[in-house]
């Protein structure tokens, strides 16, 4: 695929094919790092927790939502309830009403887990995070501060209903619901705090930045 303005974006052909939906480990200089491979999993939020336990006393934490391609508000929400301790908002969204949207509602976050996680935590992104792996790092900066570092991720602005046609039984489905941050900007536009070339290393940007926010 050759990017608009020159330069050229490897496609992954198995994208994540035996990846564990989520794996944690320790950095240098007491940090900690967890990959969320996908969404999908209701297990995820177990071994999230596991995984925070295991790094709780840490100075900072990244964590990776790179090439994830989404999955479930149920599985994301909760893991965002370890870093607030209050109900927050995350997101605003709309409905498709006829040929215009009805009024915006307020989606929240609340606090789960033994301990809340204040120190401060960076999200790694890339062209590959889509949907709710792009609604995560948007919810983590309105909840926590987190800094959102990696490539612009996919674009994707809204929850999507399916529907069978009635007369052929094709199914379909189509863009329901637009997604928008806590100052009601479009999901679409989200872009990262800093931004990281296509082929640079965002790990080592994203810890490089942590290490500064840690002190």
């Amino acid at each position: 695929m050759t990017l608009k303005g020159g330069g050229e974006l490897l496609l992954p052909l198995v994208q994540g094919a035996d990846e564990q939906p989520l794996a944690w480990r320790r950095l240098h200089d007491g940090l900690g790092m967890i990959r969320i491979g996908s969404f999908a999993d209701e297990a995820t939020v177990a071994a999230f927790d596991a995984g925070m336990m295991a790094l709780r006393y840490t100075r900072g934490l990244i964590i990776d939502v790179r090439a994830n391609g989404g999955g479930d508000t149920a599985v994301a929400r909760p893991i965002m309830g370890r870093f607030t301790e209050s109900t927050r908002p995350y997101a605003r969204m709309r409905r498709r009403d006829g040929a215009g949207l009805g009024a915006f509602w307020t989606e929240v976050v609340e606090p789960r887990g033994p301990f809340t996680y204040s120190n401060p935590v960076v999200v790694l992104c890339d062209r590959w995070s889509a949907s709710m792996a792009e609604g995560f790092p948007m919810g983590m900066k309105a909840i926590c501060g987190a800094r959102i570092v990696g490539q612009p991720m996919m674009g994707l602005g809204a929850a999507v209903f399916r529907l069978r046609l009635d007369r052929s039984g094709i199914e379909v489905q189509y863009s329901a619901e637009p997604v928008y941050d806590v100052h009601d900007r479009p999901r679409s536009d989200l872009r990262p705090d800093l931004l990281v070339p296509d082929g640079g290393d965002v790990l080592a940007a994203g810890s490089a930045l942590l290490r500064q926010l840690a002190g």
